[in-house]
């Protein structure tokens, strides 16, 4: 059976990241993808120009549509934006029989600060609905009010302290470290687990949490224990990564290239 995986987020018009990129994540790796947005944005590869919050009412209106009337299989969150729709969309998801992977979208690739001391409150209140997390290490440290982890080593004392925010598992996000390798650490109540990877030599990584997220709760609505999920979502994203040079997309930081096993051109 085909999963019905829903993703809460953002739209990205030029298509690399948010609501467009999860689609296509989910796509890719064998679901259906549905999606309720909660934010409209102009940017591209250069730079975000402008964002409109959508209503709180209207966010949780979209999530009940889609309950009413179809199985959710998983759900994916990303950009919620401020303190009023993080509460639309914990009470909207109250119930809900399926995995969530909430990435925290909290801190621009340029270090700004994405979300307002309230917004961030309200997020840490909304964690315990997640089976798993998926902050980078800026976004870890916001959600902890503590110094970011610059090492290796430093990453498990941070990887705990968030699951007793409450998620039932944390995948922590290794790639802002120095060198060439990019490691994640996977943290639930039975213990942690290393996910080794290679820093790829592009610029073109532009959404790669969107994917990352997106892959992941696809995984796990297809069925797949977290660990395997989460292999397979981190290996997605980095053949992603690997192919985004055959795209020409922007100036900028470009997409990763999620179709990547269906072009050969």
């Amino acid at each position: 059976m085909i999963p019905n995986i829903l993703s809460i987020a953002g739209s990205d018009p030029s298509g690399g990241a948010g609501i467009q990129a999860d689609i296509k994540a989910i796509s890719a790796n064998g679901g259906y993808a549905m999606a309720a947005i909660t934010a409209l944005t102009a940017q591209n590869t250069q730079a975000v120009t402008a964002v409109q919050m959508i209503a709180p009412d209207m966010v949780a209106a979209q999530i009940a549509a889609i309950r009413a009337d179809i199985r959710i299989d998983a759900v994916k969150i990303g950009m919620l934006g401020d303190a009023a729709i993080i509460r639309a969309v914990s009470d909207a998801l109250q119930g809900v029989d399926a995995p969530i992977v909430l990435d925290p979208v909290m801190v621009a690739k340029s270090g700004d600060r994405l979300l307002q001391a309230e917004a961030v409150t309200a997020l840490r209140a909304m964690l315990p609905l997640a089976a798993v997390i998926t902050p980078n290490l800026p976004e870890a440290a916001d959600l902890l009010d503590q110094p970011e982890a610059s090492t290796r080593d430093q990453m498990p004392a941070q990887a705990l302290a968030l699951l007793a925010l409450g998620p039932r598992a944390v995948l922590l996000k290794g790639g802002h470290l120095a060198g060439d390798d990019c490691p994640d650490l996977l943290a639930d109540a039975g213990g942690m687990t290393w996910l080794a990877g290679m820093r790829h030599g592009t610029r073109n990584t532009h959404g790669t949490g969107c994917t990352l997220s997106s892959a992941l709760a696809t995984f796990l609505g297809r069925g797949l224990p977290l660990a395997q999920a989460a292999e397979q979502a981190k290996a997605f994203v980095a053949r992603a990564i690997a192919g985004a040079d055959a795209l020409s997309v922007g100036l900028g930081h470009g997409p990763t290239h999620h179709f990547h096993a269906y072009f050969k051109g």
